[in-house]
């Protein structure tokens, strides 16, 4: 019997399947099991943001260790096609004011392009019958940059 191996996608088929997404999981390597949580996200081509609420059990693994394993799918409900990307590196914070505003209106936009119900926006601390125009003006949301990535797989149905 032979045996079959997934195929590898190349970059641009990765990055397109980023681009089409906008949820992914992160998981963090946790004190005895890892954490697995998902997220949504925003790409600018080259990096990974992820706005997260300000508590939780996220943010004390986050501090503890921020290397993490980042996950992205997509899929047909009967698996005949799925594709999928793991991307090993570490977050940071994103702390200047005008980089986290530029990410924030990327997270705005981003739910206005995919027409995502509000009910989306209770994920980042506020409540549906809020604007999301909110997110620009108070600081619920940390904003996370996925660097240092290590290692990539991301392989495809053959």
């Amino acid at each position: 019997m032979n045996m079959i191996k997934i195929p590898p996608m190349g970059k641009e088929e990765y990055d397109e399947l980023i681009n089409q997404n906008h949820i992914g999981r992160i998981a963090f390597k946790g004190e005895n099991y890892p954490y697995i949580a998902p997220f949504m996200y925003v790409f600018d081509g080259k990096f990974l943001y992820f706005l997260s609420t300000n508590y939780g059990r996220k943010i004390k693994e986050f501090k503890r260790n921020p290397h993490v394993s980042v996950e992205i799918e997509k899929y047909a409900g009967d698996m005949s096609n799925y594709k999928f990307i793991t991307l090993r590196g570490r977050i940071v914070e994103v702390k200047e004011d005008s980089k986290k505003r530029n990410i924030k209106e990327m997270f705005i936009k981003m739910i206005k392009d995919k027409k995502l119900s509000n009910k989306a926006l209770a994920v980042l601390g506020y409540s549906p019958e809020e604007s999301p125009q909110l997110i620009l003006k108070e600081e619920r949301t940390l904003v996370w940059k996925l660097i240092d990535v290590e290692s990539i797989v991301a392989l495809k149905n053959p």
